[in-house]
Formats: structure tokens, C-alpha cells, sequence
């Protein structure tokens, strides 16, 4: 199978993992809030939980990584993940759901840490696309986007707990992403080994290598908090703002479909970067697109906002394995993407909750523009960060 397509059928599962997993509870939040009802800070403890799980996933990883193969980690992430979303639609309770929450976190971070390590051995093997590869693979998650834009709406009955048959669709969803993301997993492995992978102990070398990119590493963890309180809260400004349903899910689809087609648009940034000035252009671009919805209510420019958004925030996540890829040798691929997520984790904890806290205080706007600020600061913390390699 050609490797583009490999890497297309590997981004399924970051579709599951992000996609479904994570982004689609924001289509099913002002449902649950409402029926639950919660607060805006009780509504984003629900992704503070899940980001929660995911942070405990990283930090496991490289414990995974010593035992098992990538390729397995990922397979059984996938598949432990469909059934924690079918699950989710079997309770009501508030603690329940949040630990279903933490524990889908878990097995989240398992599915995307081990498929980018994959979708970096794939790029390996064709350098000249290096950037497209890694793009195609997180881009990958705006399948789970788009599909979810249609998939809930549909699925939320006008009728107590209405909201649970959403989640079983979602289920559904994933069963069949699983399909698709599992043969590429597993022949990415084959074709793709590396030899003691993550088996390796840090050295002081290692660990003067780790504090070398302490800048990208802390402008990463404050997109971490401010792209997730976009995406929490985004679908819930919107309907506040009166925008109906119609044009929500055509918004929300927008921004998937603009997650997928950014694999193409910034190849060329991820492989000429190799500090963190490809993050910092990012992070920018999305505190822009941030800023849009919370200053001014028209649809086309939540529109312009959503299409910004979808195009770059992905790419800013690739944009850290990119930096992997570039300035660490291959048996530390695994080690340097969990240093990432575990920063990246961090700043999800922290982000719904605190920008539920602030909506709940001055209103939805004030908690974007919050958002806004953080992605800004992220963006100067990044522009530090030199290439640790001229190579």
C-alpha cells in the first residue's frame, strides 16, 4: 500500500482518539447542560476529566512503549475506546460519566501517542514528504469532526437523557474507523520497526536534551489550555449567540473538513522548521481565529473563524512530532512525543475549567478571549525554541 495511503488509513485513528473522543463533546454539551443541569465550569470538568485520563495515559506510555509494540497499543486503544463511547450512553450519573471520561482519556492518549510514532517512522521512510505524512495523520482527526457534526445532531432526541443515543452512535463511529486504522497500524509496524524502541534508559545526556527544548515545550502546554477552551465552548457560543442548529453543524463541519485539508497546507512549514517557529506561526494564526467569535456575532465570520481554526490547530500538534523527528534520534521518537503530550495534557486539564470558571463569571465571550491570550503567549514561548541539530 502506498505510504500516502498508509498514512491516511493510520489518521483514522486519530479521528477516534480526538475526534470522537474528545471534539464531539462539545456538540453534546449544551444537551447534557441542560438536562444535567450543570453549570458552564460542570460542563468543561467533563473535558478537564477526559484530559485528565489522557495525561495519565502519556505518563504510562513509555511503560507501554518497553512492553509492547506501537502498532498494539494502538489497535487495543482503538478498540477500548469504542466500547468506553457506547458506555458513556448507558448513565446518567455526573461522577460516572466522569470517570468514563477519564478513563476514554486514557486510552485516547494511548491511540494518538503510538500512531505518532508510527505516522514518524512512515515519514522516515519517505523523507521528500516527511511533513504531508505527519500532516495526513493528525489531519486525520477532522474526519472524527465532520462526521460527528452530522452523526450527533441526528442522534439527540427531543426526550429525557436524549442526548445518550448520540453516544452510542458515536460508538458506532469508532467501531468502524477501528477497521480502516487497525490494518495500517499493523502493517506500518511490520514494514517500519524500530529495534528496542523506547526500551532505552534516559541519560544525563538525555535528560540536558530534554531541557533543551523547554521553550517549545511551555508554548505547547499553553496551546494546550487555550486551543481547548475554543473547542469546548465554541458550539455553546454559538447557539447562544442564535444561531441555530442548521448552521452550527454546518460550522462544525466546516471546521473538520478544514482539519483534514490542512495536511497539504503546511507540509512544507513542518519540514522546513525544525525550532518552534512552526508552532509559534500556528498558535498565532489561532489566537486570531479565536478572537473572531468573541468580538463579533455575525455567522459568516464564526465561519471564517471555524475555517482558521480547523486549518491550523492539527497542524500544531503535528508540528511537535515534526520537531521530534528532526532534532531526536529514532529510539526517542516515543519518549519526546509523551514529553509532549504530558505538557499538552496539562494545559487540557487546566483549560476547560478555567475558561468554564471565567464564562460562568463574564460570559462565554470573555472566556475566548482568555483563550485567545494564552495561544498568544504560547506563540512567544515557541519563537524561542532553536533547532537542536543542524542536521
Amino acid at each position: 500500500m502506498p505510504t500516502l495511503m498508509l498514512a491516511a488509513a493510520l489518521s483514522l485513528g486519530s479521528a477516534i482518539a480526538l475526534g470522537f473522543a474528545r471534539f464531539a463533546y462539545a456538540l453534546l454539551l449544551p444537551s447534557m447542560k441542560q438536562d444535567l443541569g450543570w453549570t458552564f465550569a460542570e460542563a468543561g470538568a467533563m473535558n478537564t476529566a477526559n484530559a485528565l485520563g489522557y495525561l495519565l495515559g502519556a505518563l504510562a506510555f513509555p511503560h507501554f512503549a518497553r512492553r509492547w509494540r506501537a502498532d498494539t497499543v494502538c489497535v487495543t486503544g482503538c478498540g477500548v475506546t469504542a466500547l468506553l463511547m457506547a458506555a458513556s450512553g448507558l448513565v446518567a450519573d455526573t461522577n460516572l460519566l466522569l470517570l468514563l471520561r477519564v478513563i476514554t482519556g486514557v486510552a485516547s492518549a494511548a491511540i494518538f501517542i503510538s500512531g505518532g510514532v508510527l505516522a514518524a517512522r512512515l515519514a522516515s521512510a519517505r523523507p521528500r514528504d516527511a511533513g504531508l505524512v505527519l500532516g495526513l495523520y493528525y489531519g486525520g482527526t477532522g474526519w472524527g469532526i465532520a462526521a460527528s457534526s452530522v452523526l450527533v445532531p441526528l442522534t439527540i432526541l427531543d426526550r429525557a437523557h436524549g442526548w445518550q443515543f448520540a453516544w452510542f452512535a458515536l460508538a458506532a463511529a469508532c467501531a468502524l474507523f477501528t477497521v480502516a486504522a487497525v490494518g495500517a497500524a499493523r502493517r506500518i509496524g511490520r514494514l517500519h520497526p524500530v529495534a528496542s524502541a523506547g526500551a532505552q534508559r534516559l541519560g544525563m545526556r538525555d535528560t540536558a536534551r530534554w531541557r533543551s527544548f523547554a521553550w517549545v515545550l511551555a508554548g505547547y502546554g499553553l496551546f494546550g489550555v487555550g486551543y481547548i477552551g475554543y473547542m469546548t465552548f465554541i458550539v455553546a457560543l454559538l447557539r447562544n449567540a442564535g444561531m441555530s442548529a442548521a448552521v452550527v453543524t454546518g460550522f462544525y463541519m466546516l471546521l473538520g473538513m478544514a482539519t483534514v485539508f490542512s495536511a497539504r497546507l503546511w507540509s512544507g512549514l513542518l519540514d522546513r522548521m525544525r525550532g518552534g517557529q512552526a508552532l509559534a506561526a500556528l498558535s498565532a494564526l489561532l489566537a486570531v481565529a479565536t478572537l473572531l467569535p468573541a468580538l463579533f456575532t455575525q455567522t459568516w465570520i464564526a465561519f471564517v473563524s471555524g475555517a482558521l481554526f480547523g486549518a491550523t490547530f492539527l497542524s500544531a500538534v503535528a508540528s511537535t512530532t515534526a520537531f521530534v523527528r528532526h532534532n531526536l534520534p529514532p529510539s526517542h521518537w516515543a519518549k519526546g512525543i509523551s514529553a509532549f503530550t504530558i505538557v499538552f495534557a496539562f494545559g487540557q486539564i487546566v483549560g476547560p475549567m478555567v475558561i468554564g470558571w471565567v464564562s460562568d463569571g463574564a460570559g462565554l465571550a470573555r472566556g475566548l478571549i482568555y483563550s485567545a491570550l494564552l495561544l498568544a503567549g504560547g506563540t512567544v514561548l515557541a519563537a524561542c525554541q532553536k533547532p537542536l541539530r543542524s542536521d
